[in-house]
């Protein structure tokens, strides 16, 4: 991609695509350091061309607006990270709800790409898991102190899930090590997510690696890992009991885990997040996690810690 090129001399910054530093502290009235430290920590959209930064206006009138609680990006939602099939349940039931008043979204990724997009501002929640329930805050806190903007961060709690390998219609094993030592066809997640972490940390609690594994295919997302071993396209993959169930296949239970959403402070007091969590945990959410199985709602719009 190539940079933009200079503005020619005499230049209106009013009428400017992109505005260096001089002309952006000048457009937010901050002084020229104020306005570095906030690039450098990723707080304001802001790009490095050339050993000069750059700030795209159109993206700082937006982060600008965003900056008032309730502004002008209040009325839309962007969910992205952890796949998970009530929360897409969830969302797809609230949207009609809200009608053109309001957007709800959610475009899985994996737990690492989803925090990477939130960091960047192009999502407004990341939901995540990562390892075992039992070390679960601890983990989640850390994997938020890799980015920056951490310290504007919220982490609540949606639920807890059982998760494991989702097997082909007929399968029975009677163990991980089975699956890891013989030759059945893995579709294994992409780096980063959090069904792939919970894997290779049990397979490695027993001696083993995801190397091990015979992998046919890489799944995206929770949903198309089941779809792929729905299709016979492979044996097996990491995920939840509630995906298996959703595509009607067989499940090995590996233990539980926390599914946690992380957002900015001021998105979680927004009344379309809380609207979110009241439906999440309204009757027809609570009997179709029974439907599906392998959740535990109790904990449901808990905000954790992350000291």
């Amino acid at each position: 991609m190539s940079a933009r090129p200079a503005q020619p001399a005499g230049t209106d910054a009013a009428s400017a695509t992109c505005l260096n530093a001089r002309e952006a502290a000048a457009f937010l009235q901050l002084n020229e350091k104020k306005l570095y430290e906030l690039a450098n920590s990723r707080e304001i959209p802001a790009a490095r061309v050339g050993g000069k930064w750059l700030f795209p206006r159109a993206l700082l009138e937006e982060w600008l607006l965003e900056q008032a609680h309730g502004g002008a990006l209040s009325d839309r939602l962007v969910i992205t990270g952890s796949d998970d099939p009530l929360l897409a349940a969830t969302v797809g039931a609230l949207a009609p709800v809200l009608g053109g008043d309001a957007f709800v979204a959610y475009s899985p990724t994996g737990t690492l790409p989803g925090l990477e997009l939130l960091a960047r501002r192009r999502a407004s929640v990341c939901a995540l898991h990562w390892g075992g329930v039992e070390h679960s805050l601890q983990q989640h806190a850390m994997l938020l102190r890799r980015f920056a903007p951490h310290r504007h961060w919220a982490l609540v709690r949606l639920a807890l899930r059982e998760q494991g390998v989702i097997l082909r219609r007929g399968l029975a094993v009677d163990g991980i090590e089975t699956l890891a030592a013989f030759d059945y066809r893995w579709a294994m997640r992409q780096a980063g997510a959090g069904s792939a972490h919970f894997l290779e940390s049990v397979l490695a609690s027993r001696g083993f690696s995801a190397a091990d594994c015979s992998v046919v295919a890489t799944a995206r997302s929770e949903r198309e890992a089941a779809a792929l071993v729905a299709r016979e396209d492979a044996d097996c993959a990491p995920g939840t009991r509630a995906a298996a169930t959703e595509f009607g296949l067989g499940f090995l239970p590996l233990g539980w885990e926390a599914f946690d959403l992380a957002l900015p402070r001021d998105v979680m007091f927004r009344r379309l997040f809380q609207d979110l969590l009241a439906a999440h945990g309204d009757a027809r959410s609570q009997a179709l996690a029974h439907r599906l199985g392998g959740y535990d709602l109790g904990p449901l719009g808990r905000v954790l810690g992350l000291d």
